[in-house]
């Protein structure tokens, strides 16, 4: 059985709850990104176009500063990463995940949640992140109550 690591961000908790759930249906070890600076209320909201969040998702370079991950990514073969969807793609916190890492020769599975927006396009540009030795399934929006049976129905899918 390959050895499996489920990466989230989450804020509200909701993604938190899915990727703590999924861990334990799958069998794989745990993993939470946090912003160095974690975010405020103020810094979330979206209609602020001056907000921290707004500003960072504006620019699709930008890589905010993250606590460290010393487990080494090595020695996972799947690799669940889950967050909510902020403006129709993965928060750039996630990407400063995604891009201080080689994933060569790994399979990563996004998820997202959310409270009506699918996870869109986001697999491309994850794609577009890790390069083209990483296997990206298109992944899928999870609800925030989703059960275990249908995360295991999702999995074998």
């Amino acid at each position: 059985m390959s050895k499996t690591l489920v990466v989230y961000f989450s804020v509200s908790g909701v993604t938190a709850k899915v990727a703590q759930d999924l861990a334990k249906t799958v069998g794989g070890d745990l993993f939470e990104i946090k912003p160095e600076t974690p975010y405020t209320k103020e810094d979330l909201d979206w209609t602020n176009k001056q907000s921290r969040s707004s500003l960072e998702m504006a620019d699709l370079n930008c890589r905010p500063a993250i606590e460290k991950y010393d487990e080494g990514i090595d020695q996972y073969e799947v690799i669940y990463i889950g967050f909510p969807i902020w403006w129709g793609r993965e928060p750039s916190v996630v990407d400063t995940f995604l891009t201080g890492f080689s994933f060569k020769g790994k399979k990563i599975v996004p998820f997202c949640t959310s409270g009506g927006s699918e996870i869109g396009d986001t697999a491309s540009r994850i794609r577009s992140l890790v390069g083209d030795d990483v296997h990206v399934d298109d992944g899928k929006r999870l609800g925030g109550q989703i059960s275990e049976s249908d995360l295991k129905t999702w999995r074998r899918g």
